[in-house]
């Protein structure tokens, strides 16, 4: 099943049937139980068609916070090798890689984010710029992990390469983040083959693409969870990007009015363009 956050109230996607309940968003998706949740609201809710999906809001909780980890595919190890090198922080990234402790930060509070269909922005005084496009968990207020979405944690890599403890500016700013377009709820772990592509246009043509399957994830999902969690409570539940494992190379950087999608196995593709 698939949660949708609309203007007008949450959209439930099943079979190919849509249904829209008015339940608040917040309380809704910080459910222990949520699939069960969701398949016993269904019972009450009239079938519609897919025109119900309109005007989306990002699949994040007014009052919840948005992390993210770090580090955690190969191919991100690398790139923040390369991009660290000439500042000598190169070692850094190799450690956490192979360290018990993963990289784990806080990205994002919820104004800062943004949905499907909308922009994402880079920041005016970074000269070197990607995406990084991240299966994102869902977890509740428990520390369960109750649903899937897809992330972009926009990144400036020339602010972050200088130094390492300039992470927070490289990473959190006004529309530093996307999410969407859904939730996806299953009662099933994800597949390991479950595949995360992205392709980057600009004046429409394809400029980057690239794909990796979550099976090269380095550390488990409830590892992930277990240590933003730590010493840490998230009353309303908490987003999770789990950490990107496709980096253009450092010939690219995004310009303004570039399109970015991302899609993941089975929850979707989310779009955006880059101011």
């Amino acid at each position: 099943m698939k949660l949708y956050k609309t203007k007008t109230g949450i959209v439930i996607e099943k079979g190919n049937k849509f249904y829209l309940t008015n339940e608040n968003w917040d309380s809704f998706i910080n459910d222990d139980n949520l699939y069960k949740k969701a398949e016993q609201t269904l019972s009450s809710l009239k079938a519609a068609d897919k025109s119900l999906i309109k005007e989306l809001l990002p699949p994040i909780g007014s009052n919840q916070e948005l992390w993210a980890c770090g580090v955690t595919y190969l191919r991100s190890k690398v790139g923040r090798q390369e991009e660290s090198k000439a500042s000598g922080g190169a070692d850094f990234y190799a450690k956490v890689y192979e360290a018990e402790r993963p990289e784990v930060f806080f990205k994002s509070t919820p104004h800062r984010v943004v949905g499907h269909k909308s922009i994402v922005r880079i920041r005016k005084d970074s000269t070197w710029d990607v995406p990084e496009p991240e299966l994102t968990l869902v977890v509740t207020s428990s520390g369960k992990i109750v649903g899937y979405t897809i992330g972009n944690d926009m990144s400036s890599r020339s602010i972050e390469g200088e130094n390492p403890l300039y992470l927070p500016q490289a990473k959190t700013y006004d529309g530093c983040a996307a999410l969407g377009p859904c939730v996806y709820i299953t009662d099933k772990p994800l597949d390991a083959n479950t595949t995360i592509s992205m392709g980057i246009y600009r004046d429409s043509k394809k400029v980057f693409e690239g794909s990796i399957m979550i099976s090269q994830i380095k550390r488990t999902m409830p590892e992930l969870v277990s240590f933003v969690y730590r010493e840490c409570s998230f009353p309303n539940g908490c987003l999770i990007m789990t950490g990107t494992g496709i980096v253009p190379g450092s010939d690219f950087t995004l310009q303004s009015r570039d399109e970015i999608k991302i899609s993941i196995d089975n929850i979707g593709e989310l779009v955006n363009t880059v101011q």
